[in-house]
């Protein structure tokens, strides 16, 4: 019984992010959907994205968490729309609440949306929200096994983004097995380093968006 609910959840979730994915096709809408760890630097990575992005950008965030209302103030601070959407205990994002979120926007009104899922490398990889492509971030404040053991998450991201470099004198964790592991688990998958309390790979961050955008917008205007 429990397998039949699952599957019915997700079979509907699917439904949703066809739609969804439609909806972001008709009004060329580029979205990327993050997922991390709690505490991978998620915010502080969108933080950045939004502060290096000019103010006539057409860009807004939907940010996902079990409680509290903090990272849509942080992030509202850039001066973009951001909406909070609360789980109430739901450890991921779904379709259902995407669609409930962007009910007050106008789509034309957007060109790039970023989803900040909820802190969770596993329930998030399950659910398909619309997007163009799933980012997963990893900090060296965790382990550079992570790809091998939470495999899904990695399989289906685009890109890699290795967080929080600027603390690689303090913690033991190895870079290069890091990008090997990820590799590993996605031959296909992108890497890039960064760290968003010196600023260091941000550039490098950015032109992945960018590029990855032009990639969307010309599937799309074909």
């Amino acid at each position: 019984m429990r397998v039949a609910v699952e599957e019915k959840v997700l079979n509907e979730n699917q439904r949703l992010a066809q739609e969804l994915r439609q909806r972001f096709q008709e009004h060329n809408v580029f979205c990327l959907n993050l997922i991390s760890s709690p505490g991978s630097g998620k915010t502080a990575l969108l933080e950045r994205t939004l502060e290096a992005m000019p103010k006539d950008t057409k860009v807004a965030v939907l940010t996902g968490d079990i409680q509290t209302e903090n990272d849509a103030r942080r992030l509202a601070r850039a001066g973009f729309p951001v909406k909070q959407i609360t789980t109430g205990g739901t450890c991921h994002l779904d379709a259902k609440m995407i669609t409930r979120a962007l009910e007050n926007w106008s789509l034309d009104d957007i060109g790039i949306l970023f989803i900040e899922n909820v802190g969770n490398l596993v329930c998030p990889s399950s659910y398909d929200l619309g997007e163009h492509a799933k980012v997963v971030l990893l900090s060296v404040a965790e382990g550079e096994d992570k790809p091998l053991k939470y495999p899904g998450i990695f399989v289906k991201s685009e890109l890699c983004v290795i967080n929080k470099i600027d603390l690689l004198p303090y913690v033991p964790f190895d870079l290069a097995a890091a990008r090997e592991n990820a590799c590993k688990v996605n031959p296909a998958i992108e890497l890039v380093e960064v760290s968003c309390t010196v600023r260091q790979g941000l550039d490098d961050w950015l032109d992945w968006v960018y590029r990855r955008e032009q990639k969307a917008v010309g599937a799309l205007t074909r």
